[in-house]
Formats: C-alpha cells, structure tokens, sequence
C-alpha cells in the first residue's frame, strides 16, 4: 500500500471531488490502488473554508504510478497545459481507456488522441506504434501519419498504419 516514497508525485487539485475522482480512476487501471486519506480539521478554516471531516489529500495509484489528490476549493481548474500520456499496445487498449476516461468528458476536448475526462483532466490515449511511426527517418512516412492523426479523435492504429505504408 504506497509503502516507498516516490521522489516526484503528481498532485490534482480538485474543488471537491478528489475522494469521487480518485475511486473512477483506480477502477480503470490495473495495478491500483487507493492509499491513505488525510482530512481536515477545525484549524485553518478561516483560509480553506472546508467542514471538518472532509477529504483534504487522498494518495492513490495508477498503473504503478502515485499521486495525490487535493480538494483544494474552486480556486483552479485543469487545463490542457498538463496531461497524462496512457502508452497503448493494442487498438483494444485504445478503445478501453478512451471510453472510460471519457465518459462524461467535454467531447469539445477530444482530439488526435486527448480528450478531457469528467472531472477536467487532460489524458492522451496514445498508441505505442505512433512514436515510432512519426519518428521514422522517411519524412514521407511520418508525414502521411501526421495528416491522418490530425483528422481523428480517438486514435485507430489500423488508420495510421495504413497512412504510413502509403
């Protein structure tokens, strides 16, 4: 259970859905796990104005990777300036994260892979065959990849494969 210390973890700041968020995020990934939960007190509600019992920080894990989640109040939201790149081996692998990180996502949010999952974080839902795809040293290839990529949504393998064969 989140025994060793990780040296850099992720902390989303929530208005107050961390506890919601953090339960919709470990039922999707394998190797997870929710960790321990810090609540609030009376001190310092002048400055957090949160009633005393309230989840403050939940620690949890995502395929093996920690974060921390903070119902922090309304003061910031997420945007797309930050996101979270899931490495898929398998158009089945695509398909399962993109349908259950964006259900009750903005639909607005979805493009060349990334969509915006109900509680506002960015995700991008990325076969591993596209890096190797788009780094090809044949710009001719890696070029087609990227006109077709620039045209999806929820990104298909067999689309881009077919793009780089030509």
């Amino acid at each position: 259970m989140l025994n060793k210390i990780q040296k850099i973890i992720p902390c989303l700041w929530f208005a107050n859905q961390a506890e919601d968020a953090v339960k919709f995020y470990t039922s999707i990934f394998g190797n997870s796990e929710i960790g321990k939960i810090t609540r609030y007190g009376d001190e310092g509600y002048e400055i957090h104005g949160m009633p005393r019992g309230t989840v403050m920080t939940i620690t949890f894990r995502l395929g093996g990777q920690e974060f921390t989640a903070l119902n922090g109040g309304p003061h910031f939201k997420f945007n797309e300036a930050i996101s979270f790149i899931i490495n898929c081996e398998t158009q089945q692998e695509v398909d399962y994260y993109w349908d259950k990180l964006g259900e009750g996502g903005d639909e607005r949010a979805q493009q060349c892979g990334w969509l915006k999952d109900k509680y506002g974080v960015s995700w991008q839902v990325v076969p591993t065959a596209l890096t190797e795809m788009l780094n090809d040293p044949d710009s001719t290839k890696s070029e087609r990849v990227m006109r077709a990529l620039l045209q999806m949504k929820k990104l298909d393998i067999q689309s881009l494969k077919q793009a780089y064969k030509g």
